[in-house]
């Protein structure tokens, strides 16, 4: 894969293959960005990101530099090697057509053209038939950028401002890893102007892990997710 940088404007939707020995680095350009993120198996897309078994094996409610995404046959997607944010929620889920009229109420293309509004769900949809996937394919995303608190009771609480200008999180692909990625906003995010923020996105080749890699090391649990994954990676 040639390096190469994009970028993603606020309401889009943006895929792309990651190559093993390729990173993904997403940079927050104004502040206050939230990016929905799924993640396959490039070359089995039936084996993909698994929100829950990310956060049991790694005791976590949030992911930041140090841990690693999961799939759903416990190998190891992509990790988390470097992050100026230190938070990015797993738990919020995506803004659907129903959230969105009743945030931001709803503006057609015919009359609003770029401004008009969409949602994260149907986005992203839109963005898996690209590759032969559908609704049955559609998991709870990762949203990079954005904090939501957990407290003792189990309530969720969305925390403004998480995320600042130039602030951003770097994905290193442990296996060919599809990534679909949709720049919306949260959805517990407080409604009024809908004004979802853009992202720029730079690929660019990087070394294997090393043994000594904190990712690798941060978890016992991920030493074995390695391990497991090196079997499989030709």
């Amino acid at each position: 894969m040639i390096p190469f940088e994009d970028s993603l404007a606020g309401g889009q939707a943006w895929s792309c293959i990651l190559q093993h020995g390729t990173a993904l680095r997403i940079t927050d350009i104004e502040g206050g960005a939230n990016v929905a993120a799924l993640f396959y198996n490039a070359l089995f897309p039936s084996e993909r990101f698994n929100m829950p078994d990310t956060l049991k094996a790694q005791h976590i409610a949030r992911l930041t530099s140090g841990f690693v995404l999961y799939s759903d046959m416990g190998r190891i997607l992509c990790s988390i090697t470097h992050d100026t944010v230190g938070w990015h929620d797993p738990l919020g889920g995506m803004l659907d057509a129903e959230k969105l009229a009743a945030k931001y109420g709803v503006r057609t293309y015919q009359d609003a053209r770029n401004d008009w509004t969409q949602s994260t769900k149907e986005s992203l949809l839109l963005e898996l038939a690209k590759h032969d996937l559908g609704a049955r394919d559609l998991t709870p995303p990762l949203n990079l950028f954005s904090k939501v608190q957990v407290d003792g009771t189990g309530q969720m609480r969305y925390i403004a401002g998480n995320s600042k200008p130039g602030d951003y999180v770097e994905l290193r692909a442990e296996l060919h890893t599809l990534a679909i990625l949709c720049a919306n906003h949260h959805p517990m995010e407080p409604g009024g102007k809908y004004a979802p923020k853009p992202v720029h996105l730079l690929v660019r080749r990087v070394p294997a892990a090393p043994l000594e890699d904190p990712c690798r090391l941060s978890r016992p649990e991920n030493a074995r997710g390695f391990q497991l994954t090196a079997r499989y990676v030709p």
